[in-house]
């Protein structure tokens, strides 16, 4: 049951009727948009759904799917269904063309892999196309509508006789109208012509009576008439004969030709209603496209766990604006553990809020996403939200005031109150706008309060919007229902549109008379005149939102140091392990040098002890022997000098900058490198310099100019400037401007990123792309807060839906 009437034009769903008319190719698909309707019916709703999602993948992705000729043949079929009647050359080409397309759709649809499109295979499995009756049309009606000469012999023949005969009348005519032209008759640009089905020659009217013949027709201006000469009576009367002669044969062809096709007119029309579908699904898919919607879960019971949802006509809107939608995120779903099994814990949500902060947006939102769901229509919102089937729904939206059944505003809502207590059960869902409103605000409260207890007692789903404090406790208080706030800067006082559950909202309403400089003692009155309670209440909830939004920037400056704690603690590691490493092999070098250069002593003393032996060496030679020992010793045991490494020169020593603008010509150097080249060319804020044998364009804010001095010292030393061009050359060849970091740890990815920020700035990339994937969107988040870090970077966004949507980042580099 859908309450009141009018919930379409209520919701906006009257334009988005009008935005699939719009997608449709025919008006086969038009009266498919008329025929919408909402449904309970769960099975019904997924298969429309499915049958959507699947054409949207047809549309992205398969160029050749029939995209024209889907025609409206229904009159033709209908008019064939009477004896005697025949369908004309124009109409039997529509019919053509229409059998030909629902042909190439299912041949599309029977060549793809199995399970690839299941629902709009079953959709066209009890269709068929007769090929006797596409054969039969083909072999009647040519490529432009008209019957074929071949259609039938005698056809053929009467055709063939009407060329000979028109070639042959030509012919007389036109030696007339060279005769006519040599007297004079005749100005050189006219022609021969037709009137009334009759070859003619246009003459001069004071030269009419040098012809004999019939005047057909003159001109506007009466200089000119059209004579019919005497002597080609004859020969146009053949022609006319031959011409009734054709009409009737071509009359009796598409007679059998309709009769052929009438007993087929079952399965045609079925065909028809298939094309009807196509075109209808098609539109369904392209708006969803346009909408960037997706495929939900759809639950068989009342829930609503919605993730970044958005209002279609708001996207849509704001889209053509280069402005982004703030997504809403809701959930209303049965949770274990509540008083009563099976009872929803929070089923009715109390949204409050700052007037213009979005709450009737986010009300809007909720009921035509839902409507557009149990239509059968794919809804902008993450694919991974669950939508459940609802059996009512009913709306409180807008002024229903009635002169003429003298009903107020109050009144009518009161109306509207009494039909959803009277309707409402476990799967409806309620949506009200500024409840309770109309009327003396304590009274207003109370009946407000009193009509949201049996609502939650019948178990139904429901959204509220209010400003009234009552209810905010209420909700607070009572299981089933739950509060939500459309937060608001409270130091700015700008609404941010979006809606946090589980806490209520301010309505800002002293802050905002302060930011339009109502006076301090009007507004100091008012508090008074309000109470301290709720005053204080009021200024609770504000310092929360404060405090909350403060330390939620503070947990992300707590996140970010962590990461780059662990990273130097990471690098730190390294670098221990790294030194550690070297110090041991060092030892185990020395030991094993220490080791060999004493077995080698060992065995010389032997060697000069067996030498003495063997030579009973004198003194002298003794002496000698000793002082090789000596020799040796020095040799082997003296002590190396450790040089200490050479400190490397700071940029600002080792490079002479020199003053003024960067022109063609000047030699200049890229921050933080030593690379130094050449400016060849200055395109705006780019600049095209040469580093040895590679050409690079460089940002110019990037660049040094540097003195030739220092440019012919770095050219004159060879090894270096070579080396540094090898090493970009190769790192752009290398370099891919896509991160891939799905499934990385929030540290790792960020190092990752650095890098990549680090190549990509070096090699002047204009649009970088970063692959986190969606998950819950912390990752992505935490990415973007650290991209912000870098001055370099213009702007950031999400990839296009097709190519990944929000779990791909777009960078942009100034």
């Amino acid at each position: 049951m859908l309450y009141p009437n009018t919930l379409e034009q209520k919701l906006g769903f009257d334009k988005i009727r009008e935005l699939l008319r719009q997608a449709c190719i025919s008006p086969l698909g038009q009266d498919y948009v008329d025929k919408i309707r909402f449904t309970d019916n769960h099975q019904l709703i997924d298969k429309l759904l499915r049958q959507t999602y699947e054409f949207t993948q047809i549309v992205q992705y398969e160029p050749d799917f029939p995209q024209s000729n889907y025609l409206d043949v229904r009159p033709q079929l209908q008019k064939a269904r009477v004896e005697g009647i025949t369908l004309m050359e124009d109409e039997f080409f529509d019919l053509k063309l229409a059998l030909k397309t629902i042909q190439d759709c299912l041949r599309f649809l029977e060549k793809q892999e199995e399970g690839q499109y299941p629902y709009l295979v079953e959709l066209a499995g009890p269709v068929t196309v007769d090929k006797g009756i596409v054969a039969a049309l083909d072999r009647v009606i040519d490529d432009r509508g008209r019957v074929r000469d071949n259609a039938s012999p005698a056809l053929a023949d009467i055709r063939r006789r009407i060329i000979s005969e028109q070639a042959n009348l030509r012919k007389r005519l036109d030696s007339i109208l060279r005769t006519a032209r040599q007297q004079g008759w005749i100005p050189d640009d006219l022609s021969l012509t037709v009137r009334g089905g009759r070859l003619v020659i246009p003459i001069a009217a004071e030269h009419k009576r040098k012809i004999r013949g019939f005047v057909h027709d003159e001109s506007d201006t009466g200089k000119t008439v059209y004579i019919e000469p005497a002597e080609v009576f004859d020969g146009n009367n053949e022609v006319r004969e031959l011409e009734y002669e054709e009409r009737r044969e071509v009359f009796r062809i598409l007679l059998a030709l309709t009769d052929q096709v009438r007993p087929a007119l079952p399965e045609l029309n079925k065909a028809v209603n298939f094309l009807a579908q196509i075109d209808f699904i098609r539109a369904k898919a392209k708006l969803a496209g346009q909408l960037q919607a997706g495929m939900p879960q759809v639950m068989n019971r009342p829930v609503v766990n919605w993730i970044a949802a958005r209002h279609p006509l708001l996207y849509l809107s704001h889209q053509k604006q280069g402005k982004a939608v703030v997504p809403l995120n809701i959930q209303l779903d049965e949770q274990p553990g509540t008083p009563a099994a099976g009872t929803p814990a929070e089923r009715i949500l109390i949204i409050s809020g700052p007037n213009a902060g979005g709450k009737s947006i986010a009300l809007k939102t909720i009921g035509l996403l839902q409507y557009m769901m149990q239509c059968g229509l794919l809804v902008p919102m993450a694919e991974h939200s669950d939508m459940g089937v609802f059996q009512n729904l009913f709306i409180d939206i807008g002024d229903e005031q009635s002169i003429e059944n003298d009903l107020s505003t109050y009144s009518s809502h009161l109306t509207n109150m009494q039909r959803f207590l009277v309707g409402a059960n476990r799967r409806t869902l309620f949506l009200i706008d500024e409840f309770g409103t109309g009327t003396e605000p304590g009274q207003g409260g109370a009946i407000a309060e009193a009509i949201l207890e049996e609502l939650n007692k019948s178990g139904a789903y429901g959204v509220i919007n209010t400003h009234y404090t009552n209810l905010k406790v209420f909700a607070d208080k009572t299981p089933g229902l739950i509060n939500g706030a459309m937060r608001f800067d409270g130091e700015k006082l700008e609404p941010l549109y979006e809606l946090e559950m589980g806490r209520p909202g301010s309505s800002f309403a002293f802050e905002i008379a302060q930011k339009i400089n109502l006076p301090n003692a009007v507004i100091n009155r008012a508090k008074e005149k309000l109470g301290s309670q709720q005053v204080n209440f009021e200024k609770l909830l504000k310092e929360l939102d404060i405090e909350k939004r403060v330390f939620s920037e503070k947990n992300l400056d707590i996140s970010i140091n962590q990461r780059k704690l662990a990273q130097q603690v990471a690098e730190y590691t390294a670098l221990k392990t790294k030194l550690d490493n070297e110090q041991k092999q060092l030892i185990n070098t020395a030991k094993a040098k220490a080791k060999a250069l004493v077995q080698e002593a060992n065995q010389k003393i032997e060697n000069t002890i067996r030498e003495i032996k063997e030579t009973k060496a004198d003194k002298e030679q003794t002496r000698q022997v000793r002082a090789e020992l000596q020799r040796f010793e020095q040799a082997s045991l003296k002590p190396e000098v450790i040089v200490e490494p050479e400190k490397p020169k700071s940029a600002e020593e080792e490079f002479e900058l020199a003053g003024g603008e960067i022109g063609v010509g000047n030699f200049v150097r890229i921050q933080g490198q030593n690379a130094i080249g050449e400016v060849l060319a200055i395109r705006g804020k780019d600049a095209e310099i040469r580093i040895g044998e590679l050409k690079s364009n460089i940002k110019l804010n990037r660049l040094e100019k540097v003195s030739r001095k220092t440019y012919r010292e770095a050219v004159g030393e060879k090894q270096a400037p070579r080396s540094q061009g090898m090493d970009l050359n190769e790192k752009m060849m290398n370099f891919s401007f896509n991160l891939d970091i799905r499934g990385r740890r929030g540290e790792e990815a960020l190092v990752e990123v650095d890098k990549f920020m680090d190549s990509a700035l070096m090699l002047g990339y204009p649009e970088l792309r970063i692959v986190h994937g969606k998950g819950d969107g912390i990752l992505r988040q935490l990415i973007r807060n650290h991209l912000r870090s870098y001055k370099q970077v213009a702007s950031m966004a999400d990839e296009h839906a097709d190519r990944g949507g929000p779990g791909v980042t777009l960078v942009r580099m100034k």
